[in-house]
């Protein structure tokens, strides 16, 4: 089954791209393939469904390739640029009144309405420590599982936690049953 991603998270990489990068926008551009470069250039309807691999994986393999020197750490900045873009407003205000658990709470709640069709669920819950799995993802792949580790992690930042530190520890790219994140912080 193909999986597709909301246009909420879409539209964070050309922001992204433009934030960082801007005067190398045209460059990202040209190295994507005609349907990922047609959804970077467009109008992306946040709450539109997009191929996954077209408006995800090709053009955050882009990023790390043209401005990361190859390295998946780009996509974890995107995740968390994307946390940034994603929590902003009256939604930060109750992300930073609310727990930890609170935010990983909601977030659980809220992926199947980024990622169809998937599943995440929050199996550890700690005062320091927190563990989530995805479960359910068709098409997995490790710039998706980056983009959500740093998301994770930016959140947490946000929410209050200090010296946060997400780490994949399984990963259904890499052929495990499910993806774990664990989140630590003080």
């Amino acid at each position: 089954m193909a999986m597709e991603v909301r246009g909420t998270a879409v539209r964070a990489t050309p922001l992204f791209v433009k934030q960082r990068f801007g005067d190398r926008m045209a460059e990202w551009l040209s190295t994507l393939g005609q349907k990922a470069r047609e959804i970077m250039t467009g109008k992306i309807d946040t709450s539109a469904w997009y191929p996954l691999t077209e408006a995800m994986v090709e053009p955050t393999q882009a990023i790390c390739q043209l401005f990361f020197e190859g390295r998946k750490d780009g996509a974890w900045e995107l995740g968390r640029f994307s946390a940034d873009y994603s929590l902003w407003g009256l939604y930060r205000l109750f992300v930073k009144m609310g727990s930890p658990m609170h935010l990983l709470d909601r977030a659980t709640e809220a992926f199947g309405t980024y990622y169809r069709p998937s599943r995440l669920v929050l199996i550890e819950r700690g005062p320091l420590r927190a563990v989530v799995r995805i479960e359910h993802f068709p098409q997995p792949h490790q710039m998706v599982e980056c983009r959500i580790g740093g998301w994770i992690e930016r959140g947490l930042e946000i929410s209050g936690c200090q010296k946060v530190r997400v780490e994949i520890r399984s990963s259904l790219a890499a052929g495990d049953p499910y993806t774990e994140l664990v989140g630590e912080w003080s």
